[in-house]
């Protein structure tokens, strides 16, 4: 009789030390999926295009940046791709010649600047710079935030239809 007893704590005691090493493998995982994310990978100096590849109208995608580089003015600027709405990825759109984002439609024009939606401010800018090489390169770790929504410096009307459709609202 004795023998049973010793048998089933042992059983006992190893389902406990099996569900005590599932609940702290739970644990772990949870907090490697919390804790803050080091540096994705961006920060420092992207090496891009020369100057002349950026044109007077559209935008050049600079994916290691994750931004784009547009002339305005003569002045070539490098914004960030991210909404300052939720942080969606914001594309350009060829035929109306504006950053649209698909995720609440919030719409700029090609510097930057919010046209419509819910975003608070325009897109996000890097400073750029053209290296001793002659091309550009884009600063990801500095970002100026994007004007406040109303301030416009250019007078682009849309060139065309809208990349974003009502089915992807």
């Amino acid at each position: 009789m004795n023998n049973r007893m010793n048998r089933r704590e042992v059983l006992v005691r190893a389902w406990q030390a099996g569900a005590a090493l599932v609940a702290g493998a739970g644990v772990w995982t949870t907090w490697d999926l919390l804790r803050p994310a080091k540096n994705s990978g961006l920060g420092g100096l992207i090496r891009t295009v020369p100057p002349e590849a950026v044109g007077d109208t559209g935008a050049v995608e600079v994916l290691a940046a994750r931004a784009f580089l547009v002339r305005i003015d003569g002045e070539i600027v490098a914004l960030s791709e991210t909404c300052t709405h939720l942080g969606c990825r914001v594309p350009f759109c060829e035929s109306s010649n504006r950053f649209e984002c698909p995720c609440h439609g919030s719409v700029f024009n090609r510097a930057g600047e919010l046209i419509s939606g819910p975003s608070p401010r325009g897109l996000d800018r890097h400073p750029v710079e053209v290296g001793e090489d002659g091309l550009l390169y884009i600063d990801t770790e500095s970002k100026t935030p994007g004007v406040a929504p109303g301030t416009f410096t250019i007078d682009e009307p849309s060139t065309g239809p809208s990349c974003a459709t009502e089915s992807d609202h």
